[in-house]
Order: C-alpha cells, then structure tokens, then sequence
C-alpha cells in the first residue's frame, strides 16, 4: 500500500498574522503576462513615433501648427521611412522570401520581348513582317529579372562614350566580320572603337555630313530634329550632334546583331524599327530631315508606300537625303555587283514617284541625292488632277502611328490661305524653338490661352527638375546620358534637362486623351507612341534614367503592373535611376511590388510639401559596377 500523505505544517505566527493568497490558477498567469506586454508595447511604440517622426509627417491632431507654413528648416529632400529599424537583420519570412523575383535565364540577357527572333518564324517573311513588333500574349511573359552579361562594367561617360563602348557589354563580334571593310567598328582590346565609318562613307561619317552640308542647311537651326532610317552604329546622327540636330535613328533586329544596341551603349538616340506593314511610331509632320544611307528599304515597291510615309512624317519644307543604290549609279554599279541598266531603270522610277508626290529634287552630288517636301499642298493638289498620281488620303488621323496600316495615299497637309504660307504653321529655329509655344498648341485653343499654359506647364517641369536635382545627387553630377520620359505631356520634363548633356526618349502613350507628340516634335525633341502593356522596342541596359509621370494611375486597370515595372527594370542600365510621380495611393502599390525586385525604393514628399497627394518614389542604384 501507499504510504498516506505527510500532514500539512503547523503554522507559523507570521502566516497567522498575514495569510498568504491563493496560488495562482496558470490562466491567470497568462492573463497577467500578456497585459504587461501589450502595456510595454504601447509605451515603447508612443515613445518611439514620437522621438522619430517629423512633426510635418504626424497626424493631424498631434501638430498644433498644421494650418501654419513649414518650418524654414523643413528639408523635402528627407525620404518617407516607414520601416521598423532593427539592431540585428532579421531573415527574411519564408513568404515574403518565396514572392521575390527570380533571375532569368543567362541566355535572356539581351532579351527583346517584342523582337524575339525565336518568335520571328511564326510570321510571314513578306514585307519584312515577320521583323514588326510581336509581342508575347500575356500567358508568354517572363516573370523574371532579365541579368546583365558576365563581366558588365559601367559604361564610358560621355562624350567618350561616343567612340567607345565595352566589349562585354554589348558582346558581338560579328559585325566587325560582317563590316570590315566599312570601317563601322573596331576592337582594340576589351573595348570596341567607333571610327565614324558607314556603308555608305567608308573614310568617316563627318566627310559624308560635310557633303549633304552643302545642301542642306544644317547649321541654320532650321534643321533640328532627323530620322534615320536602317541607321547602322548611328555614326551619322552622331555626326549630325556637331550642328546640335538630334537623330532619331531606328534599324531592325537582323543578321548585323544589336546595331541599335551599339547606338544606345554610345549614348546615341536610337530603337528598333522597320518600314514593312505598319506606319513608323511617330506623328505627323515630325522631322526636318529623313535619311537613308543603303539601307536597303525597297522604295519604289508597294505603289510607293514606304516613300509616301516617310512623306508623311516629313515636315512641310523638309529635306530627303538618300544615298546608295541606284543614285550614283554610273560610278558604283561595278562595285554594286549590279547591271547598269537596272540601277538606271530604278532611279527613274524613284524620280518618277518622287515628283508624284510633290517633291523637288535640289541636288545630285557625288554618293548623295537630295529632295525636298513641298511647304504646302496648294500646286500639289492641281498637279495630282493632272497626273497619274497617288490620291491625298480621305480619312483618317495623319498622326496615328501605332499599329496603322501604310496606305496607297499622301497624307494631306493642312490648308493654308496662300500659297507662301507654311502648312501647320512656321517654327522658330533651335534653341528658340524649344521654350516657343509651338503652331500645333496654337490651333486647338486661343493662342493667348495655349501661350500661358505651354509656359505653366515649363515652369512646373524647371521646379520639379529642381527638386529632382535634391533628392537624386547623380542628376546635378551629370552622370546621365540616355533618359526615357515615359509619359511626357508637352515635353516639358525633356526641356527643363536642356541645361545637361542629356537626351530624352519622349514617349506619349498611344491612347492618352491628348496626343501631344506632334507638339513634343514641333519643340524640337523626339520621342514615339507607345503601349506600356507591351515592351519597349529596345535593347536591355540602353537607359540611365527613367521617369514616369502619373503613368501608373494611367495604366493600373488595363493590365499587371508587375509588367510595366519588369520592363524598366529591362531596359534601366543597372546603375540607373528610376523618378516615379504619382498619387500616394498608387506609389504604395508600386513600392510593394518593386521591393519583389530587390529594389531599394524611396518614398519622398513631391516637391508640394506633405499635405499633397502626390509623392515621389526614387530608385537610386548609383553605385559604380566592376568588372
């Protein structure tokens, strides 16, 4: 048996005196436990907010002084920090750990969703179509971080980057084989040197600039804006710098490789893109100049439809400039390994449809032959009654540009009321032109009215830009070449950088409400349409900065912003910044997803102050790269 339990102790006097509580039941040890953390945890929180947080940045009611003006040595330059502030890194949770975005593949590195050649076979050859833009269905995205190739450095600053780039960074030999003789570039080393060579200027690109100067007046500030069409290395627009014209330089994806790759590395405008089925993605009336060094466009096939859009974008008064086959033809045909008399038939037809749609040539000299456009349409009218000519286009926006179909017709200028006049209007002369309120804002609204708020709006982007020169060190530095404005209004973004040895890629999403691309180009920039749904037409790695301007607020119910923020992060140099302005609201959503990128987002007040809805959020990954 068990032995019975000892009897309880007698007790004490003490205990007699002072009885002692019930032992307490383990619930209300619990209880007791957590009221004392939850006590310490409020009181450590109140303290914590209160020593940390900028009175401007307290609630409402816990600043006395929230109707009076800031303080004078309130800083907006100070970043939005919501984050705790541990003494030891914590490991990321398993499920924040598990949403972060994985590296693409290596063979990705120079990924082109919307000129994969991998998906260029599903697409017919004719026309060049299968070489358009094709972008991957929604269900064909990459949801990955596109990497950078083995051995990235920063590229060279400029101006040095105009001659230089770094091998490993754009790593493509073929095209010295494919150019030797062309002297397009070199490798000396582990870098590539741009000598100024083309197909059609073999001893340098500013030779050949000196020939088309005699034609054309390049340094009369007439000519601003130029696009040049199968653009190789982009040694003519770089040329073209000297006289400050800035060239549009667009070529495809071909068997060259990255041609407009190189360009961008140099910190030269460029982007893919092909005369085939589609207008070019620009307005109406955008270039002063066109130019086509052999590039191989068939200009005379298709009833003239390549010709007649580069018409099109052509402005009233504008030069053409073509050189290679068939002009020169008597000296060249040999070295063309062509017949002489079908070079001469080709050139006959190309004067034949030239004069057909008004143009006059004013000069053949030497490799080069140049037109000029008509500055309006007043004798091209009675002239097309006469002649078997293309007829004007009936219908239809001149400035629709993304994903309209070329047609058989000269897009009409608009009307003047004498025959001296200049269609749309007459522009001033760079530099004047770029601060000018220009014709296209003048003819939808007073002109009084368009003038106060073209300069508004200049004003603002100056102030902003300002405010952006605070916050982003590397801006006032000049460390920026190549910068995309993704929702660029007026331009004013691209003006108030003017001061910089900067150029900005001004895109205007090709739905906005208001199509201002025509105004950006009358300015003097350049830029394009867009769909933020898609990619971009260019390489990986070929943008310093990038800057969208409510374009989130504009885009978050048509498709994944998760997509828009993989295709900066493509296109962004990995030294690059990355300036997002939007509602406080949106800016929250986006830096949720961007932290899934590893991206060290800051949230700042705008340059309104705090009590203003609209933030900035800044991606600064200036550190330099090594090799």
């Amino acid at each position: 048996m068990a032995a019975p339990p000892p009897p309880p102790p007698a007790p004490t006097h003490q205990s007699l005196l002072f009885p002692l509580p019930p032992s307490p039941t383990p619930l209300m040890k619990l209880l007791a436990v957590s009221l004392l953390c939850s006590l310490s945890f409020i009181l450590g929180s109140y303290t914590k907010y209160s020593a940390t947080v900028s009175p401007t940045l307290r609630a409402p009611h816990l600043s006395p002084s929230r109707c009076l003006p800031l303080p004078l040595n309130y800083s907006v330059a100070k970043p939005l920090d919501f984050e705790p502030h541990h003494t030891i890194p914590l490991p990321l949770p398993r499920q924040q750990a598990a949403r972060l975005l994985a590296p693409c593949p290596k063979n990705y590195t120079n990924y082109c969703p919307c000129q994969d050649p991998s998906r260029q076979k599903r697409f017919a050859v004719e026309r060049f179509f299968h070489r358009e833009r094709h972008c991957p269905e929604t269900h064909e995205r990459l949801r990955c971080l596109v990497p950078r190739p083995v051995g990235y450095k920063s590229p060279f600053s400029w101006p040095k980057s105009r001659d230089y780039a770094w091998f490993k960074n754009v790593p493509f030999p073929r095209l010295i084989v494919y150019k030797k003789t062309q002297n397009w570039v070199k490798l000396e080393g582990d870098r590539f040197f741009f000598p100024g060579g083309g197909t059609s200027f073999p001893m340098g690109a500013k030779g050949y600039v000196d020939l088309v100067k005699r034609v054309v007046p390049l340094k009369s500030g007439a000519i601003r804006t130029v696009l040049d069409v199968g653009c190789g290395v982009a040694s003519f627009g770089a040329s073209l710098l000297d006289f400050n014209i800035i060239t549009m330089s667009i070529a495809p994806v071909d068997i060259h490789e990255a041609q407009v790759q190189f360009a961008l590395e140099r910190g030269l405008p460029a982007m893919l893109g092909i005369l085939s089925t589609y207008r070019l993605p620009y307005p109406s009336r955008s270039f002063d100049m066109a130019h086509c060094s052999r590039c191989l466009v068939p200009w005379t096939n298709y009833d003239g439809q390549y010709l007649m859009e580069i018409d099109r974008v052509l402005r009233p008064g504008g030069y053409w400039v073509l050189s290679g086959p068939p002009i020169s033809w008597r000296t060249s045909y040999k070295g063309w390994q062509r017949k002489a008399k079908d070079l001469e038939n080709e050139q006959n037809i190309l004067e034949d449809l030239a004069r057909r749609l008004c143009w006059k040539k004013i000069a053949e000299r030497g490799p080069i032959a140049v037109w000029r456009k008509p500055t309006n349409h007043m004798h091209c009218i009675q002239k097309l009654k006469a002649w078997k000519s293309p007829k004007l286009c009936a219908q239809g926006n001149p400035d629709a540009g993304w994903y309209t179909k070329l047609e058989t017709c000269i897009t009409p200028l608009p009307n003047v009321k004498d025959i001296h006049d200049t269609s749309g209007g007459t522009l001033e002369k760079w530099p004047k032109r770029l601060n000018t309120a220009p014709p296209r804002t003048r003819s939808e609204m007073a002109e009084r009215i368009a003038t106060k708020a073209f300069n508004e709006d200049n004003q603002s982007w100056r102030k902003r830009v300002s405010y952006y020169e605070i916050i982003l060190k590397s801006l006032a530095r000049r460390k920026y070449r190549n910068i995309m404005d993704m929702n660029a209004g007026l331009g004013g973004f691209a003006a108030a950088l003017a001061k910089y040895p900067v150029w900005v890629m001004n895109v205007v999403p090709y739905d906005v409400k208001n199509n201002t691309l025509g105004i950006i180009y009358e300015r003097g920039l350049i830029g394009t349409y867009m769909n933020w749904c898609e990619a971009f037409s260019t390489y990986p790695r070929t943008y310093d900065l990038i800057h969208a301007n409510g374009l989130f607020s504009m885009y978050i119910h048509k498709c994944d912003i998760l997509d828009i923020l993989l295709e900066i992060h493509r296109i962004l140099r990995p030294e690059g910044a990355v300036i997002i302005r939007d509602h406080v609201d949106v800016i929250v959503k986006v830096k949720d997803t961007m932290d899934r990128m590893r991206w060290n987002g800051k949230v700042f007040h705008s340059e309104n102050g705090p009590y203003h809805p609209e933030k900035v959020l800044l991606v600064d990954n200036s550190e330099p790269i090594s090799s």
